[in-house]
């Protein structure tokens, strides 16, 4: 019998990864699915060729079926009906960015967790690969001293269509949340303070705010600069973004693809107006899963361990917060404090 009875709420394009990841898995069983239109279950029932039921209603599928996990893999509006129901009804719950459509929902959703003494835990795919673990190790290591400089660029031009299209802000509320997340991760610092400027640059196809430039100051004292645009024509970044991170030592880098590095001074007694610098390769040290499979392997450890997982809501809705505190700086002009 399996340990993990699992009800996949949200029966769309991004269920199947999740779908996919609990096939491997000899100890979980999903028992369920639910979409609001029940034909989207079923459909995808019979393309796993799953032997369960399906639902249009969360809180009839967790007690008809006894489930003990819920994947949620709705649209953001549905994430906090979704995730307190679960909760409240002894599920612990996987769920996919952002928390919530509000940074009141992601308080009231992490509450609810609490209270409920189950796990709440969101997918941040990003922080599950080789480049951005070594980066993170080589950045934190003391190799390059003290952080105090981070810049994260961000430059792609996706023709999504659909809702992104229609948003007024595209790609700080539907993407910079992966970015401001790795931030944290790679610095292990979290947010003071944000100023961030929205605008919609000439020749963009999208009806809200594509680009940003955002200055956080984080508590270990460094700032960490964000620019980015959805409607970036030409020289693409990683979808990882291009990073470097610049400490009292040396300097980090990462392309967002290849392997990291950092470049440290080469200390001498005699005066020099630009000093030497030796390179220092990372250490590929990881060898979990990547993205998405990674990201789940890490949240089913976690409770079969008993502790919370990396990405466990009491730490992500500081990322959550980025993006909200991004946007009601964006939107009164000011500089806004965590």
């Amino acid at each position: 019998m399996a340990d993990f009875k699992i009800v996949v709420a949200g029966c769309g394009g991004m269920s199947h990864q999740w779908i996919e990841y609990a096939l491997t898995r000899k100890d979980a069983e999903i028992v369920a699915l639910v979409d609001l239109f029940e034909d989207a279950a079923k459909n995808t029932a019979k393309k796993y060729s799953l032997d369960c039921s399906t639902y249009t209603d969360i809180s009839l599928a967790i007690k008809e079926t006894g489930a003990n996990l819920v994947f949620d893999v709705t649209i953001p509006a549905s994430h906090k009906n979704i995730t307190v129901t679960a909760l409240s009804l002894g599920c612990d719950v996987f769920g996919e960015k952002p928390m919530g459509e509000s940074m009141q929902d992601a308080i009231e959703m992490q509450n609810a967790a609490q209270e409920s003494g189950k796990s709440y835990v969101v997918m941040q795919n990003r922080r599950f690969n080789k480049q951005i673990r070594a980066f993170r190790d080589l950045v934190q290591s003391g190799e390059i001293g003290n952080q105090g400089f981070i810049s994260a660029d961000f430059f792609l031009g996706p023709h999504f269509g659909g809702f992104r299209d229609e948003m007024d802000s595209p790609l700080i509320l539907d993407m910079a949340i992966h970015t401001f997340d790795q931030a944290r991760f790679i610095s292990g610092a979290n947010p003071v303070s944000v100023y961030c400027h929205e605008f919609n640059p000439e020749g963009s196809w999208y009806k809200g705010n594509a680009s940003a430039i955002c200055i956080f100051e984080m508590d270990n004292g460094a700032v960490f600069n964000y620019r980015g645009s959805w409607s970036a024509k030409g020289a693409p970044t990683s979808w990882e973004a291009s990073w470097r991170v610049v400490g009292s030592k040396g300097t980090a880098m990462w392309d967002g693809t290849h392997s990291p590095y950092a470049e440290t001074t080469i200390q001498s007694d005699e005066h020099k107006f630009l000093h030497d610098y030796e390179k220092v390769e990372a250490v590929l040290s990881y060898d979990g899963q990547d993205g998405h499979f990674g990201c789940l392997d890490e949240m089913f450890f976690s409770l079969i361990e008993g502790r919370k997982a990396e990405t466990d809501c009491t730490d992500n809705i500081h990322s959550v917060s980025m993006v909200y505190k991004a946007i009601e700086s964006a939107r009164t002009g000011k500089k806004v404090f965590f």
